[in-house]
């Protein structure tokens, strides 16, 4: 019987690179540039499975030029890239790389909070230019995390993680998000539940931790910056359009905020210009960018697109009714 041919859009890491290959026929895009559209419309005439990134975007018009394909298989936790209905409506099931990133996430979103409070990027581009001249009393003074009152947005894997990383700076830990979590939850996170208005005018730092859809798209907006404190950082870990970025730079312009530490931006790889402050810290999107993480995302999307082609339920369908359908 042969086997199934697949497009992989990025080399994978080597064990899951093996794993496809034993069980797939597969070709890989090994061009530094992403694929544009019009690439993926081309390589996926003939394939029956796409193992994707983010970067790629896969609606109606991807879907009606590959008639054979059976699975997109998302590198990624975040599935906004793709058009999940009408992925169902056509049959092709939908996986994606939940649990292996959340404590890799958190690290990097306690990363850039400390970094920000405390100017690091300041100082060591001060340091690289050679304008040091030695200690001084009032150099580069920031912002104290330790007792600091912590606003997570999202209390979900990876914002818990987030809060259990609080522990250590002895920080009161308040979170919002869509469903509140248990008592059992709140009690071993040391999380307490508050309204979206009380969080933002109760909070030293705000991390954002949200899938991207209809309701968080733009969730952070003007209105959000005005609510928090002038002494407040915003966090942004989770997908860029979460936060208007216009309203973003007119905060910081205004000084309604004190700075902010960004790893992922509205128009991904665009940044805009007035986000290039000293009082903001940028990243480009390497919130689960540890070589252990990024493996086993791998690996879960080759076992996602595996297990399908072997007859089974991939274990991390995100529209497991085309499987009953079918």
């Amino acid at each position: 019987m042969p086997k199934a041919k697949v497009f992989v859009t990025h080399p994978l890491y080597p064990e899951a690179q093996k794993l496809l290959q034993a069980h797939c026929d597969c070709e890989f895009w090994s061009k530094p540039e992403r694929p544009t559209g019009g690439e993926l419309l081309g390589r996926l005439k003939d394939k029956e499975g796409l193992v994707c990134l983010l970067t790629e975007r896969v609606a109606d018009d991807l879907l009606r030029a590959a008639p054979k394909l059976r699975i997109v298989a998302n590198v990624a936790v975040g599935y906004d890239n793709i058009d999940l209905p009408a992925c169902t409506k056509r049959g092709v099931v939908v996986t994606n790389t939940p649990g292996v990133l959340d404590e890799t996430t958190a690290d990097f979103a306690w990363a850039l909070l400390p970094a920000v409070a405390r100017r690091v990027g300041e100082g060591d581009q001060y340091v690289r230019a050679g304008n040091w001249k030695g200690f001084d009393f009032d150099q580069f003074c920031g912002t104290d995390v330790w007792g600091k009152t912590l606003g997570i947005v999202g209390f979900g894997r990876i914002g818990r993680a987030v809060a259990r990383r609080a522990f250590g700076f002895g920080m009161k830990i308040i979170y919002n998000s869509k469903t509140r979590a248990s008592e059992e939850v709140e009690k071993e996170f040391r999380a307490q539940y508050r309204g979206m208005d009380a969080l933002l005018a109760e909070s030293d730092f705000v991390t954002l931790h949200v899938p991207l859809n209809g309701d968080t798209r733009q969730l952070f907006d003007a209105s959000k910056f005005f609510r928090m404190k002038p002494s407040a950082f915003l966090i942004n870990t989770s997908r860029g359009p979460v936060v208007d970025e216009a309203a973003l730079v007119h905060a910081l312009e205004a000084k309604k905020i004190a700075g902010a530490g960004l790893d992922v931006f509205e128009q991904e790889p665009f940044v805009h210009s007035g986000l290039k402050r000293p009082n903001v810290v940028l990243a480009p999107h390497l919130g689960s960018a540890s070589n252990e993480t990024r493996a086993k995302m791998a690996m879960v999307a080759a076992q996602n697109a595996v297990a399908l082609f072997q007859g089974q339920r991939p274990p991390n369908m995100l529209n497991p009714e085309v499987m009953h359908n079918g």
